[in-house]
């Protein structure tokens, strides 16, 4: 069985680094997907240099979107509803994952097929390389961090990177949202549905979601352009409030709050810092390489 690793790049050159060394052992190839717009439409340049990782250059297939999807909603109707505004990044997002299709054409039936956001990096070590082959479906549960590599948020766990054999994947999106449960056999809903599944691994200690690990500048640039730039757009989070967030070790948006709720944008949270032993092993053999985001 190979592994596929499929992910989109923004510049999040860092990131990236780590996620080729982390995976590499395991991977076979890597397919990275860039959009020449940000997800809230914003014209962008090019941002991914596969020179920048020649040690893995022979894994890398980099895939270029230079359209907008087809059926985004434009003019005096993107005006008249700032709803359309997260329509038009999701269709977005949905086309990042289309464009990946044209990575694994090399793939065979058995192989696994990895969907993250880059910042997403699973923990593809040997015993989880021999669970994943009896398994269709496989779901990593993730340690969530923020702003630095050891600040750990731990209210709750971040169920990351997801993932099929090939013979089982239908779309990327649908990967994307399958339910972070294995269901009975004899569920009956589970043969009408595509994200709940009953030969599906989720995969304790799955690895690491390194959200956020960034300037204030950068992060502000990061939210403007998101999926949910048009929630970060209505909560009146400016620079400066980013700044004191990131000095104060404080989460600005509360994952547990209700999807819609007004408060969601105003956590205080205070982030945990943990040991580096918790992270992976290539971060912490180089941790003078990464000095600058550890706390």
């Amino acid at each position: 069985m190979r592994i596929f690793d499929c992910t989109t790049f923004f510049n999040e050159k860092m990131i990236m680094d780590l996620r080729f060394n982390t995976l590499n052992p395991y991977v076979t190839k890597f397919i990275v997907v860039e959009s020449i717009y940000s997800h809230s439409g914003q014209k962008k340049k090019l941002n991914f240099n596969i020179n920048d990782y020649p040690d893995f250059k022979n894994k890398i297939e980099y895939i270029i979107i230079k359209e907008e999807p087809a059926d985004i909603i434009k003019g005096d109707e993107l005006i008249k509803n700032p709803h359309n505004k997260r329509f038009n990044s999701l269709k977005r997002i949905e086309q990042s994952y289309d464009y990946m299709i044209k990575g694994i054409n090399e793939a065979k039936e058995d192989d696994l097929i990895l969907l993250s956001d880059n910042d997403e990096i699973p923990n593809l070590s040997q015993s989880s390389i021999e669970d994943l082959k009896k398994t269709d479906y496989v779901i990593f549960k993730q340690l969530f961090f923020y702003y630095k590599f050891n600040l750990f948020y731990d209210r709750i766990p971040w169920f990351g990177t997801k993932g099929c054999k090939k013979k089982k994947l239908k779309n990327f999106s649908t990967i994307r949202n399958l339910k972070n449960k294995r269901y009975p056999f004899w569920r009956l809903d589970t043969y009408f549905s595509d994200i709940k599944q009953t030969n599906l691994k989720i995969i304790e200690k799955g690895g690491w979601h390194f959200t956020n690990i960034k300037t204030p500048d950068e992060l502000f640039e990061k939210l403007s352009n998101f999926g949910h730039h048009d929630e970060f757009e209505l909560a009146n989070l400016d620079l400066d409030k980013i700044k004191e967030k990131v000095k104060n070790k404080e989460v600005f948006y509360d994952h547990l709050a209700d999807k819609g709720s007004s408060n969601r944008w105003s956590d205080n949270y205070k982030l945990k810092k943990i040991d580096l032993n918790y992270l992976p092993k290539y971060l912490v053999e180089n941790s003078e390489k990464f000095k600058d985001w550890i706390d």
